[in-house]
């Protein structure tokens, strides 16, 4: 038998409480047989599940991902969040695609706590083909350091990601549930990955107020009492809430798209001359 016959992927599903994992439920007590490496984790919803679970999951080595939810318009909530949760995955369909990952790799489907069936023949066909797809990564010709690299840069920009598309990714398309197959192109992720902003404190203008740091989701500016702030390149999510935080009376932060960011200012130069207020005056 050749290694490539003995492949046993590494597969998660996030399912939702009250219909998909029913449904793997009575799976289970009819005996409906799916494959064991199918690893299920419940949610009380698919909306919970957050493109970070997804990403994580994949940078982990599993290698393949399968969101369950409701059918579309009989969510157990008033939010129908599936319709959330189809958006959500269809965007990073796309963007596993954009770093050379097979976007089949991650699928979504509606199973109702009835059609146990139903969710054994779902698993029974995933399970299949990434069996016939090969393991993540090497299937798709890419190196285990780029294949962790391009993961990597993607779950980092995520806050970014999600501003950025929070209007489609909020879209419930009641009327024609197909059009989510296109919400998505390759241009538009491309252009999203290639405009990401950066952004940087100008020293000649920061006063050491310390709002950006305060407000920073990630912890990613070095701040002190009189001292100028630095914005950590690598610790920012580029979600852009230092550059609305920032008093419009300093507009210290700039937001930078196509060009590199300066160097930051050396520790030793960071105290803060304060304007006299003779200055502020005039």
């Amino acid at each position: 038998m050749s290694a490539e016959a003995k492949f046993t992927p590494k597969m998660i599903g996030i399912i939702c409480n009250w219909c998909c994992y029913g449904g793997a439920d009575l799976c289970g007590v009819s005996r409906f047989q799916y494959p064991p490496y199918i690893r299920l984790i419940r949610v009380m919803c698919s909306a919970r599940v957050d493109m970070k679970h997804i990403f994580r999951a994949f940078l982990n080595g599993a290698d393949a991902m399968f969101v369950g939810g409701c059918h579309l318009d009989d969510c157990h909530y008033i939010t129908h969040g599936n319709y959330e949760a189809i958006s959500m995955v269809q965007l990073c369909r796309k963007l596993l695609e954009h770093i050379g990952i097979n976007p089949k790799r991650l699928r979504i489907e509606w199973v109702s706590a009835g059609e146990g069936i139903r969710f054994a023949n779902i698993m029974n066909e995933f399970g299949a083909e990434i069996e016939k797809m090969g393991p993540l990564g090497k299937a798709e010709g890419i190196s285990e350091a780029e294949l962790k690299s391009g993961l990597e840069e993607v779950t980092r920009l995520i806050p970014y990601i999600k501003l950025a598309k929070r209007d489609k990714l909020a879209l419930h398309i009641r009327d024609n549930h197909e059009a989510y197959n296109d919400l998505y192109t390759s241009d538009e992720i491309d252009e999203l990955l290639r405009e990401v902003p950066s952004y940087y404190i100008d020293p000649e203008k920061c006063q050491a107020c310390m709002t950006c740091a305060r407000r920073c989701p990630v912890e990613a500016i070095i701040s002190a009492k009189g001292q100028v702030h630095v914005i950590e390149q690598e610790k920012c999510v580029k979600c852009g809430t230092c550059f609305e935080a920032c008093p419009p009376r300093f507009s210290a932060i700039r937001k930078i798209v196509g060009e590199p960011v300066p160097p930051p200012l050396p520790e030793g130069e960071r105290t803060v001359v304060r304007k006299s207020k003779e200055k502020e005056v005039g």
